[in-house]
């Protein structure tokens, strides 16, 4: 074995490519094929620009309460790498880890992989030897050549469809649409949660004959006070109804979406499975909700102009009797401008970090720049994450509000300083991702 700790195996991994990112599924494929990778269970893979890791946890939640053994894989992590592979309902462990991360390095040999494309194949070999029942997959980037699609999904998802990552997938929704549409399988369902999906998406859909059922034409819900219907159809087109499910924590129409790939599987869940699962999935930084003495703290890792929207609603359902502030840090090559725009009059004052050490990262003065154009005041360049985040709390009295997001990066450079603050103050955590 190369290493013996998870972290000096990464640290390598991150050196091993001469790109970061390097889409294609040549390199993946040929490892796997030398691992003996194939996966004999059900797969459920999951597209999107935004709602991808909801649907996977809404999905894993539903299947675990029916009493499947789920494995997950997600990406990237907030805190720990060990986040993005469960087996059973519980992260993976060092030991896990270090033995799959070998094998892939054995069954290489002179083949270079990418960080992710490593990731990915220890997480196949890990679920192929866990006995799983089902496989429930998030697509890192695009779908097409995104190395998860090394997998023929039995149903894959696409939850949404809005720019992001443009120097990969491409500047408009159709291109971005193709890209996603690759994930999709003759003859399998292709489940499409957005509401106005690209036509290259359905196009692509059509030409491979893959089972086509979109929202709002195949399935649809209805959202009342305290609960919510659902109807689509089952793998053979039949009907299928709920009546008063329990409002997850979770964005429903992601719910709503899970619900139709679930019932085109070759997998029984029970109605009373569905609603279990409902009430118990959740997924750290998405409008999580941290209550650190009075003051009501938002972590989202809304890092493109949809899911700044989706945020900007979220606020706006939750009102708090206070002032609400924000930390911002970002990603150069995201649409600051438009993102800020969005959330115009949400905030009476921003709090522009710089991630540090992240060669991507955009820094706070020249995104200062970018809201000043917006015509957006009260902007405050206040050096770190972790220092903004202080900063901000000084400013905050009880029934305030504070916002902290623009990034994974963001999210979890926040949760590390403000696990300091919830040690010593009473504090009340509650998950609740866009339940509005």
């Amino acid at each position: 074995m190369r290493f013996t700790q998870v972290d000096d195996w990464l640290g390598w991994m991150e050196t091993q490519h001469p790109r970061a990112i390097d889409m294609g599924l040549e390199r993946t494929a040929h490892v796997a094929k030398t691992l003996g990778i194939e996966l004999t269970m059900p797969v459920l893979s999951v597209a999107g620009t935004n709602g991808k890791g909801s649907c996977v946890a809404l999905a894993s939640s539903i299947l675990a309460a029916a009493g499947y053994r789920v494995g997950t894989y997600t990406s990237p992590h907030l805190i720990h790498y060990h986040e993005r592979i469960g087996i059973d309902g519980r992260a993976v462990s060092d030991e896990e880890l270090l033995a799959a991360f070998a094998a892939v390095d054995r069954a290489r040999e002179a083949t270079s992989l990418t960080y992710f494309e490593f990731g990915t194949l220890a997480a196949l070999w890990l679920f192929q030897r866990a006995k799983l029942d089902v496989v429930v997959l998030e697509v890192g980037l695009g779908g097409r050549l995104d190395a998860v699609n090394i997998i023929d999904a039995d149903v894959a998802i696409v939850s949404s469809i809005a720019l992001d990552h443009e120097a990969w997938l491409g500047s408009d929704r159709e291109t971005v649409g193709r890209e996603k549409a690759g994930i999709f399988r003759a003859g399998h369902a292709a489940v499409i949660g957005d509401i106005d999906p690209p036509q290259s998406l359905l196009d692509y859909g059509r030409e491979i004959e893959a089972k086509l059922l979109c929202r709002n034409r195949d399935f649809s819900f209805s959202k009342m006070a305290s609960s919510w219907d659902w109807e689509g159809q089952g793998a053979r087109g039949e009907s299928i109804a709920y009546a008063a499910l329990p409002l997850p924590t979770l964005l429903i129409d992601n719910a709503a979406t899970v619900l139709q790939a679930l019932a085109c599987m070759s997998l029984t869940v029970s109605e009373q499975a569905i609603q279990r699962g409902l009430l118990q999935a959740s997924v750290q930084g998405r409008c999580q909700h941290i209550d650190i003495a009075g003051v009501d703290i938002v972590l989202d890792v809304a890092h493109n102009p949809a899911a700044v929207v989706t945020l900007r609603e979220h606020l706006q359902g939750l009102p708090v009797a206070g002032k609400t502030i924000c930390v911002f840090a970002v990603m150069a090559d995201k649409a600051i401008a438009e993102m800020s725009a969005i959330l115009q009059g949400c905030f009476e004052s921003w709090l522009l970090a710089t991630l540090h050490d992240n060669p991507r990262a955009a820094r706070a003065v020249d995104v200062a720049a970018q809201l000043r154009s917006q015509q957006l005041v009260n902007i405050e360049i206040s050096g770190s994450v972790a220092s903004s985040v202080q900063r901000a709390m000084s400013l905050l009295q009880p029934g305030d509000r504070l916002v902290v997001f623009g990034s994974f990066f963001t999210v979890a450079e926040g949760m590390d300083v403000l696990s300091a603050l919830v040690e010593s103050n009473a504090t009340q955590t509650v998950n609740c991702e866009n339940s509005l």
